[in-house]
């Protein structure tokens, strides 16, 4: 009996090892407790290395991508991976393709997948995820899964890719004019400022001066110049 026993539980850590860690909660926090987990989940993970500003579960990804990312369903390197809810991953799952093989291959980045050396929330670089749907539409693909040492038996549902918008930095450097071309000085600028072209080793202090009273304003008075 006893026998029998330690095979049944021997049974239950092995199907337990070969599936991935369940997936994440609103970024890192349990839904049930309001607590912050103590590991590291794959939505915040997937955010970091894709620039992809979207948050909440994974499974709610696709569709807040819409109108704001561009999504598809071909792999490019960058792209996030959405994962839908499959089995005991209730809350889908998020990985960002760091390289496309080939048609049927990606090397995914993404974290709280396999557990390593028993413990959740770990990340994971360039592992493979292989296209095994019949349409080649990567609707379906089996993931490396770290106990075993290759590609996961799952073949996981995924909605598609989201693509990270353009670099904004890029944006911006093409929108920026021009410097401005410079202006010559006006005689009245050129008479007013005529005292501080002699050299002098004593610093130059801004001295604040009054006429009946009142401050002087000398910005107005150049201009009037």
């Amino acid at each position: 009996m006893r026998g029998k026993l330690v095979s049944a539980l021997a049974a239950c850590a092995l199907a337990l090892s070969a599936a991935p860690a369940l997936a994440d909660a609103i970024d890192g926090y349990d839904d049930a407790s309001g607590d912050l987990q103590p590991y590291l989940q794959c939505v915040p993970y997937a955010r970091q290395v894709s620039g992809i500003q979207i948050y909440g579960d994974a499974w709610t990804w696709w569709d807040q991508a819409e109108g704001r990312y561009a999504r598809g369903h071909t792999p490019r390197a960058g792209a996030v991976m959405a994962f839908q809810p499959y089995g005991t991953m209730t809350l889908g799952h998020v990985a960002a393709v760091s390289r496309v093989l080939d048609s049927r291959t990606v090397l995914l980045r993404h974290a709280n997948w396999s557990p390593i050396d028993g413990r959740r929330g770990q990340i994971e670089n360039d592992v493979r995820a292989v296209d095994v749907s019949p349409d080649n539409d990567w609707s379906e693909v089996r993931v490396w899964y770290a106990p075993i040492q290759d590609l996961g038996t799952t073949a996981w549902p995924v909605a598609g890719f989201i693509y990270p918008a353009p670099d904004a930095r890029t944006t911006f450097r093409l929108a920026k004019t021009e410097p401005a071309k410079p202006v010559a000085p006006s005689r009245g600028f050129l008479k007013a400022f005529a005292s501080f072209d002699a050299p002098t080793s004593t610093p130059l202090v801004a001295k604040e001066t009054r006429s009946k009273g009142k401050p002087v304003d000398l910005v107005a008075q150049i201009a009037r110049n």
